[in-house]
């Protein structure tokens, strides 16, 4: 340009900030300084991989796979001496180059269009690494994740393991929270749920029947292939990071009962579903009517044999029933957080089931009857840690090993009787008393502060004594005298 308007070649190429040289070399090819810039496609220094590069590729073929480093230390092992460490890096470049060239081809992820009421997805992901404790202990739990594909509008149930029970209880609260019901559901092979149970085939039957009772046609995604199930995938990470947000903001992950964390995540889950209101409204408009009531979420084993330790085996668990069950079969119906116990059609007995497994829970009302009269037993029971229901309860056998070594056992034992008969919190306190006036610790003292506690009337019990019809005409007539 600056030619054009009569300027020198020399006093152009200046103002250019070029050599006049260079100028008049762009002038006479007529082509700007981007357009003249040769390819480099030349070889600086030799390929120190040429050698094996026939014998690399052959082991590409067979496992394409193969990362560089891996290839490199085989290398190392195979020629002592002629690689050293710093040639990784030219290997991995060279490995990238061919990949990109020459290598197999890559998977394709192909997007998917969503239609309004088609298509709900779940999947169970671990809470426990947020840190969240009840009651100063720490609360280990999943969540069981429902997402509607169209609108992204989803919901949880809290769950203590992946199993049909926690699967059946979450898709039906889910399902009867949006009052509607998809045309498709779509999970990963839940294979931690299946081995949970033992019997894929079981599995699969019930699996099958609570979709059908539904009229819900179930997908499963391929293995290791989390994508195909992205929807559900996809919020796990947004709705972990906005608990993890708010937990922040709280300034606590401290809870006082499951019910208060659990009235906290709806909170997080509302405000996450209140952007989503048109395109979940779209949905309600074609999901299907519910069934007239929901599916059994409970799995049913029957003939349980109940044990000469008064305990019977659930799922890898151990847990106690009455001693009067003992030798009798019994049916199990195991819900997500509670088991129930059957007998002749009859319940007899709700237990709180325990997660994961080569676990016990032992009441010990079911053998205080029989622990009573052999309190030897106590000193090596398996399950002795069970028999503490309580810190106070534990501190009085503490104790006792320490003031009353021989009786220990046998009074402790009595004093877990008078829980199991007069109740467990007035004993509690009577315990509590005696620590704290520093008194001794026997069943009889014990027997003796929860009589008196008995003794005492409720401030509740108000006594109103009816006045005879003389004290009135008594108090007229004083009246009279001095009116």
């Amino acid at each position: 340009m600056l030619n054009e308007k009569g300027k020198s070649r020399t006093i152009a190429a200046a103002k250019a900030g070029m050599d006049a040289k260079t100028a008049r070399k762009y002038l006479r090819d007529g082509k700007l300084p981007s357009q003249i810039k040769s390819t480099h496609d030349w070889k600086t220094r030799k390929d120190p991989f040429e050698e094996d590069w026939p014998a690399i590729l052959e082991m590409l073929d067979i496992n394409p796979g193969l990362e560089g480093k891996t290839i490199f230390e085989y290398l190392q092992n195979a020629t002592p001496g002629q690689y050293q460490d710093n040639q990784l890096r030219t290997l991995q470049r060279k490995l990238k180059y061919w990949r990109a060239t020459e290598g197999p081809a890559k998977e394709v992820y192909f997007a998917q269009k969503h239609y309004p009421g088609e298509l709900c997805a779940s999947d169970f992901t671990h809470m426990s690494s947020l840190g969240i404790t009840i009651r100063g202990e720490m609360f280990k739990h999943l969540v069981y994740h429902f997402v509607l594909t169209y609108s992204n509008w989803e919901t949880f149930t809290i769950c203590n393991s992946e199993s049909f029970e926690s699967l059946s209880a979450g898709l039906q609260n889910a399902l009867w929270e949006v009052g509607r019901v998809p045309a498709r559901h779509r999970s990963d092979r839940m294979s931690a749920a299946v081995n949970k149970d033992c019997n894929p085939e079981t599995f699969t039957r019930n699996y099958r029947s609570l979709l059908r009772h539904y009229g819900i046609t179930p997908e499963r995604t391929n293995v290791r292939a989390a994508h195909e199930n992205g929807d559900v995938e996809t919020s796990h990470r947004h709705f972990k990071r906005a608990v993890s947000q708010a937990l922040m903001l709280r300034g606590s992950k401290e809870f006082h009962s499951i019910a208060e964390y659990e009235q906290f995540l709806r909170r997080i889950a509302g405000q996450l579903n209140a952007g989503r209101s048109e395109r979940f409204a779209e949905e309600l408009s074609v999901l299907r009517m519910l069934p007239a009531r929901r599916f059994n979420d409970h799995k049913i084993i029957d003939n349980i044999k109940v044990g000469k330790s008064s305990t019977i085996h659930l799922q890898h668990n151990t847990y106690s029933v009455h001693s009067r069950l003992i030798g009798e079969k019994v049916q199990a119906r195991i819900y997500v957080d509670y088991i129930d116990i059957w007998y002749a059609q009859k319940q007899v007995e709700r237990i709180k089931r325990l997660s994961g497994e080569s676990k016990h829970r032992i009441n010990y009302r079911h053998i205080i009857d029989w622990l009573v009269r052999k309190p030897g037993a106590f000193e090596n029971y398996r399950y002795k840690e069970d028999l503490f229901p309580s810190s106070w309860f534990r501190m009085a056998y503490d104790w006792l090993r320490s003031n009353m070594t021989l009786q220990a056992n046998r009074q402790y034992v009595r004093i877990l009787y008078c829980a199991a008969k007069e109740g467990q919190s007035v004993t509690e306190n009577a315990i509590r008393y005696l620590l704290e006036q520093d008194k001794e610790i026997t069943a009889l003292n014990v027997q003796h502060l929860i009589g008196r506690q008995n003794s005492i009337p409720l401030a509740t019990d108000v006594v109103v004594e009816t006045n005879s019809l003389e004290s009135y005409d008594a108090l007229l007539e004083e009246v009279t005298c001095y009116g």
